[in-house]
C-alpha cells in the first residue's frame, strides 16, 4: 500500500536503513529590490544595526 506522499508523487531514497523522502523546494526566480525597500535597508543599517543583520 502506498502512502499518500507516495500517490502525490513522492520518493524516497535509503541511508543506513532508513527511507527518506526526497523533498526539494522549487526553484526561485530573481526579484529585484525597489527603490524605498533599497531606503529601507539604507535606513535599517545606519540606524538599526541588529534588525538590519537578522533580516538577512
Amino acid at each position: 500500500m502506498k502512502s499518500i506522499f507516495e500517490q502525490l508523487g513522492g520518493t524516497y531514497h535509503e541511508e543506513n536503513g532508513y527511507l527518506i523522502s526526497d523533498l526539494r523546494l522549487p526553484t526561485e526566480e530573481e526579484q529585484s529590490i525597489g527603490t524605498w525597500r533599497q531606503r529601507h535597508l539604507d535606513y535599517l543599517k545606519q540606524y538599526h544595526k541588529v534588525t538590519y543583520t537578522n533580516c538577512r
